[in-house]
């Protein structure tokens, strides 16, 4: 009683189909009202007084300013914009593309930011604002720049790295 070579690739033809996981297209503000309150990557840091409240800080990638908002946010916008330190001490910036809904991982582009530094502001504009991807995110993406740029600088040894302040002096 062996099964036949068909029943075998039918059952492997099986496997594979429940195993294929398909995303589904999702609006974006419906995404953003599932995760706003609670999500893996969401920090929140409790003010010292009652008057201050609770700071929401958000650790995704593709999130500009660390905030949990719908703006920032990296998981609920289609489009969003990434600047970071590379492990070579230089910037780099992602973007997500149009397969980045069904594909993960591979639906990114990044571009190496390894020219000057005006070069590489102009290269940030023309993605996020010439480009009609994210105009509104072009201040964030610049003011992120300008911090990862200052701190590989401080990483290479090309520039001390800034003193902390601490209280009153």
């Amino acid at each position: 009683n062996q099964p036949s070579p068909n029943c075998h690739l039918f059952c492997e033809a099986f496997r594979k189909f429940l195993y294929i996981s398909k995303m589904v297209a999702a609006a974006d503000s419906l995404v953003w009202e599932l995760v706003k309150n609670n999500n893996s990557f969401m920090r929140k840091k409790s003010g010292k007084t009652s008057r201050s409240g609770s700071v929401r800080f958000s650790v995704e990638r593709g999130n500009l300013k660390s905030l949990s908002t719908y703006k920032y946010s990296g998981i609920a916008n289609s489009k969003t914009i990434d600047i970071s330190s590379t492990d070579d001490n230089r910037a780099a910036l992602t973007l997500k593309t149009k397969k980045a809904g069904t594909s993960g991982k591979s639906g990114k582009a990044t571009i190496a930011l390894n020219k000057s530094f005006r070069r590489t502001e102009k290269t940030i504009t023309g993605q996020a604002t010439d480009n009609y991807y994210r105009s509104d995110l072009k201040s964030a993406a610049l003011a992120k720049y300008s911090a990862v740029y200052r701190g590989n600088r401080a990483a290479k040894g090309v520039k001390k790295a800034r003193a902390i302040k601490r209280g009153r002096a």
